[in-house]
């Protein structure tokens, strides 16, 4: 593939109707390379579920996905309020979603642990009252290898 390539998506916090627009996109940009579909699987559902969770706790914010030869990155950062106890957000089923979000059928508590299950590598990084970023990486199997 040589050089990375990177695209970037603005994630409308306002409008439950397009979120999962991004990680769509992702998805068929990784079919169209000849991705390998266990890594766009797992890309589309990580990056998916952030998505949401931008929706639901951040009102948007800015996905940057870099393709190259050996991973896809994930670089999800907001501005919202940031997550106060990661290691709790982190449970299974631990939700801070309004009831509203609820009543939608989003924020049963299974954004990040999601996230966390399929990609290779996972960071947060929250500030209070500043935003979150989360990194996240799905590694591509070397065609080499057999």
């Amino acid at each position: 593939m040589g050089e990375p390539l990177v695209f970037t998506y603005d994630i409308d916090g306002s409008d439950f109707t397009r979120a999962g627009e991004a990680s769509s996109a992702v998805k068929n940009r990784l079919k169209m390379l000849g991705v390998d579909s266990n890594a766009i699987r797992k890309t589309a559902i990580a990056m998916y579920e952030g998505e949401i969770n931008m929706v639901i706790h951040a009102d948007g914010g800015k996905i940057t996905v870099i393709i190259s030869d050996d991973a896809i990155t994930m670089v999800l950062a907001d501005h919202g309020p940031g997550i106060p106890d990661i290691e709790k957000a982190m449970q299974e089923g631990y939700s801070t979603a309004r009831a509203e979000v609820r009543s939608l059928g989003f924020g049963a508590g299974m954004g990040l642990p999601n996230m966390k299950r399929f990609t290779d590598e996972m960071k947060i990084d929250a500030v209070l009252g500043e935003g979150t970023t989360i990194t996240m990486k799905v590694k591509l199997q070397d065609p080499d290898r057999t």
